[in-house]
């Protein structure tokens, strides 16, 4: 076994890892008769492991999922709910994510829409790439309070910077004027560069309506739907099948 003194150095190098894999009785065991070249790749890549593993907890910690359980795997497919696995294969290798598209969730309450938004929220975290989950109207108010304590600069650059950004519950209440400015900066600064994944009770076609201002509906629209991936979610509330079950 290796000293004190040397596992000391490698945590000051931060390589935790390794440190894990040294103090593990089981694999020093089955490594000690193994060539050095392949016991130091069996450290290598404890280490390798070993961070995947921390900035995935980092990612899940900051991402703040409504579901923190929800995982692709687990996708009930059950019933004709409008859900292809086609389409989900395809946004599980996230290729959605690296070009800068958006997907669009919606259907009836309780059809599993921020369900399937977390999951996918933990497939972007798994695949390397920064989450925030936000209620839309709670997202919307926060940006308002922004405006009067001066942070509304700051956090649109934080926002900015997201890969994904979940809007749950978007178009739940009607939007105020001043909420469809801060919608539009908020997509403006993030089309064709970062992904925002949608869900709402209101199909795609009745959002213009909603927004109910032509000029801005048509800007926000631009910047969400074009090119983007859309899921409309059918059958009975999953809360009732659970239930049932």
């Amino acid at each position: 076994m290796l000293n004190e003194h040397t596992l000391n150095q490698l945590r000051t190098l931060r390589l935790d890892g390794m440190v894990a894999a040294l103090n593990d009785a089981a694999t020093h065991i089955s490594a000690s008769e193994l060539p050095f070249e392949q016991r130091l790749a069996l450290l290598v890549q404890r280490e390798v492991d070993w961070r995947d593993s921390k900035r995935l907890e980092r990612l899940l910690k900051a991402a703040r999922l409504k579901v923190s359980s929800a995982c692709l795997e687990d996708i009930d497919w059950r019933g004709s709910r409008g859900l292809s696995r086609e389409v989900i294969a395809s946004l599980a290798g996230g290729d959605w994510l690296r070009h800068g598209h958006n997907v669009l969730l919606t259907g009836a309450t309780g059809c599993g829409k921020t369900w399937l938004a977390c999951a996918l929220g933990q497939q972007a975290a798994r695949l390397g790439f920064s989450v925030l989950y936000a209620r839309a109207p709670r997202l919307l108010e926060e940006l308002h309070v922004a405006h009067g304590d001066g942070s509304f600069g700051k956090r649109l650059a934080q926002l900015a910077r997201l890969d994904l950004l979940i809007l749950d519950d978007f178009g739940i209440a009607p939007i105020a004027a001043h909420e469809r400015n801060d919608l539009l900066e908020l997509l403006d600064d993030r089309v064709g560069t970062r992904s925002t994944l949608i869900t709402s009770q209101l199909p795609v076609t009745a959002w213009h309506a909603w927004l109910d201002e032509p000029t801005l509906a048509d800007a926000i629209l631009d910047r969400i739907v074009h090119g983007s991936h859309k899921i409309a979610l059918k059958g009975e509330s999953m809360r009732k099948l659970s239930k049932a079950a």
